[in-house]
């Protein structure tokens, strides 16, 4: 599955970080899991400070599918409102949702602590009103997040005029942000697993698998045999393939980044990530060396050859754009790229087994703009279902709400 186009810059910048070898010999673990991408690193992290002995196999090189094309906006807002995340499941299962991507980024700041030289940063976010019609649903949604103790702010036109240079008529200011190198986060992570006894193979395509209520028996292309527990899905957009109802639609979205911006010149970019209320939504982060990355303009087009073709062109769109809202920064681009990605009908993501293979088999779909904190929310919940334990994600992140 071609998941990207154009020249993401995680993967310029890095350079293929490491070679892991290919799996050429029969083996037994705990948990198998399929993909190599940033939500399979953060799982078999889980799993191993659990004490699992964990298999990873990719089918392509460790971290160079949809982890390479990430933007890596680490936010606890979801791209579904909390308040209409509320109508759909109630306003309990609304705040445990955004409180569980907020526990996500503390507790991604302190992985990146012992990982190191990942880029990782805290940050501010600024949700601005696209349009005056958009107001009143801003104001219910900041109003929801700080009666349940979220640290928001609401800024009326002026100020926001005065503190970021550009008009909107509301904007929620959140306290709690990141930034971080997804795909180098990857490879650190994983190649710190493969010290500590993961074993770890890219370049190793699964072609089946038997699950059964004692376990799992997967076969690569290749003719190798790996015996497992338990066998999770965490191949990111191609897990689909591996059910037979569809439980979300592929999309493409766009990004370009601008060459180290000065720091003055930045301003209150340096620390604060900014998006808006349209959908699809244009939105804006810096890096740590300075530079601004800018992605939007979402669409349906899920055909490789049609999604390369647009880059340079959406590139072209999103410069417009935010140029219109700060003038004087500097925009050129120097790497643009496109990406798949993945929506459900209700913003959430889908961890944990489904009827379709009983629960030896695990599927960690972190789809959705929040797909890394979602992805360091449903690690600890893969690992506690894997123990047969509860957690209180279980229900609002299983299939079961696709019943409702």
């Amino acid at each position: 599955m071609d998941l990207k186009s154009g020249y993401p810059f995680w993967a310029v910048k890095n350079g293929l970080m490491k070679s892991f070898p290919a799996l050429t010999a029969d083996t037994r673990c705990d948990v198998l899991i399929v993909g190599g991408g940033i939500t399979a690193a953060l799982i078999a992290h889980s799993l191993a400070e659990d004490g699992q002995s964990v298999v990873v196999i990719e089918q392509r090189d460790i971290g160079w599918g949809s982890s390479a094309a990430s933007t890596a906006l680490l936010q606890y807002e979801i791209d579904t409102h909390m308040t209409e995340l509320a109508e759909l499941y109630g306003e309990d299962n609304a705040v445990l949702a955004y409180r569980a991507c907020a526990d996500a980024i503390p507790q991604l700041q302190e992985l990146a602590g012992v990982v190191r030289d990942v880029d990782f940063a805290r940050m501010h976010s600024l949700y601005f009103a696209s349009s005056l019609f958009h107001v009143g649903r801003l104001n219910a949604e900041y109003e929801l997040r700080k009666r349940h103790g979220f640290a928001v702010s609401l800024l009326k036109r002026g100020e926001i005029r005065e503190q970021y240079g550009f008009s909107s008529a509301m904007a929620i200011f959140s306290e709690l942000a990141g930034r971080i190198d997804p795909y180098r986060l990857t490879y650190r992570l994983l190649m710190r697993l493969e010290k500590r006894g993961v074993s770890i193979f890219d370049r190793t395509r699964l072609e089946s698998f038997e699950a059964s209520s004692r376990g799992v028996v997967a076969r690569t292309a290749d003719g190798i045999t790996i015996k497992a527990g338990h066998l999770v899905f965490a191949a990111g957009y191609a897990s689909q393939q591996y059910l037979d109802t569809r439980v979300a639609r592929n999309r493409s979205s766009y990004a370009f980044i601008t060459d180290p911006i000065d720091t003055e010149a930045l301003g209150p970019l340096k620390e604060t990530m900014v998006w808006e209320s349209a959908r699809p939504y244009l939105y804006m982060r810096a890096t740590g060396d300075g530079r601004l990355l800018i992605g939007g303009e979402d669409d349906d087009i899920d055909v490789p050859l049609r999604r390369d073709a647009s880059v340079d062109r959406k590139a072209r769109i999103l410069r417009k754009r935010v140029a219109k809202l700060f003038p004087d920064l500097p925009l050129q681009p120097v790497f643009a790229w496109a990406g798949t990605f993945a929506e459900t009908d209700d913003g959430l993501p889908f961890f944990g087994p489904h009827p379709q293979h009983g629960p030896r088999v695990q599927f960690a779909m972190a789809y959705g703009g929040n797909g890394i904190t979602f992805s360091a929310a449903g690690a600890g919940l893969i690992t506690r279902l894997i123990r047969r334990e509860s957690h209180p994600l279980a229900a609002l992140f299983s299939f079961d709400r696709l019943q409702q």
